[in-house]
């Protein structure tokens, strides 16, 4: 395997941790308005992602740093024919740091709750966005001989990326439904296992969509296997919230998340971005890749780096492992 290959899986892995853990955190900030009843709950959620969330948005970084440095013509051509829906992106995640470390600042209602709602629009926008991004990479873009995107902001609103966008909404709010009755004690972790029943349903509706759709126009073997791991794990995933088994539908929906990712990249190789122009204009793991030389450097940093920061990282989750619930939260009085 050459080393453009190897760091095509690698960019995919990053994505994939990435949607895994920033998908639920960003599901639990939109329960900030569907599940939570008053101002308690509210902390309690926010409580639940509160020492983690920066650490999930490290995942992000790495898989913009390697693509950058692994594929700069993929990222060049990317984030020149993205930069409106990206920007946004880039804006929702500031103000979402913002909202977590100034939310309780002060003591005043109307600041608390502007700070809430800004959680809550920060984390559906993205959840959203990504899935419409994603959508757009594998069905392919206006992309010139020059490797430039040459087309609109409307022509990355097509039906099959709005569906992407839908799918990786409901998907992140259930994987951080899951999250939340795996992490909560008392009625609002009951309340999130009935939530997560309902909205589990939604999200395998829209699903079976939108890999039937990408299996349809770019699937084969190994893509097919992928969607039907993604659907299987999604009932399983149902069935373990049924059955009161929240650390296996956590699990489960992390592993219909993996999935469906790795649906999405399998689908796409060795193509980095498809132009829907011409095929031979397409950007692809040998056109848009560094040298060998910098893929070797960058393959010896990230043997080295990466470990670390899974360490740093499992750690973290180990020490804030505990549930919380309202009787935990102190009385702002």
């Amino acid at each position: 395997m050459e080393l453009h290959d190897v760091w095509f899986v690698l960019i995919a892995v990053l994505w994939t941790g990435y949607f895994f853990l920033e998908g639920f955190d960003f599901g639990v900030g939109v329960l900030t308005k569907l599940l939570a009843r008053d101002r308690a709950e509210k902390r309690v959620l926010i409580n639940t992602i509160g020492p983690v969330w920066d650490g999930n948005e490290v995942w992000l970084l790495s898989a913009g740093g390697a693509t950058f440095a692994a594929f700069p013509e993929w990222y060049a051509t990317l984030f020149s024919g993205f930069y409106l829906p990206l920007l946004l992106i880039l804006v929702c995640l500031i103000l979402r740091g913002v909202a977590f470390e100034y939310r309780a600042k002060r003591p005043e209602e109307y600041w608390q709750r502007n700070w809430e709602q800004a959680i809550f629009w920060t984390s559906l926008i993205p959840a959203f966005l990504w899935g419409v991004a994603f959508g757009n990479i594998v069905r392919g873009v206006k992309i010139d001989q020059e490797m430039e995107y040459v087309g609109t902001l409307g022509d990355l609103l097509n039906p099959y990326a709005i569906l992407g966008g839908l799918v990786t909404l409901a998907l992140f709010t259930f994987h951080g439904t899951v999250f939340t009755a795996l992490k909560t004690v008392g009625d609002i972790r009951e309340r999130a296992r009935k939530l997560a029943r309902n909205l589990g349903v939604v999200t395998a509706v829209l699903a079976l969509a939108f890999l039937g759709w990408t299996q349809l126009e770019k699937g084969d073997g190994a893509s097919l296997a992928a969607a039907i791991i993604a659907v299987v794990a999604l009932a399983a995933a149902l069935g373990a919230n049924q059955a009161g088994r929240e650390g296996w539908a956590f699990a489960l929906s992390g592993v219909t998340i993996v999935a469906a990712v790795a649906m999405l990249f399998l689908t796409l190789f060795p193509n980095v971005m498809p132009s829907s122009l011409n095929e031979a204009w397409s950007l692809t793991v040998t056109n848009a890749s560094s040298s060998p030389y910098t893929l070797k450097i960058m393959t010896w940093c990230a043997g080295i780096a990466t470990p670390m920061v899974l360490l740093y990282q499992g750690w973290t989750y180990w020490v804030f492992r505990k549930r919380i619930g309202t009787q935990h939260i102190a009385d702002p009085h």
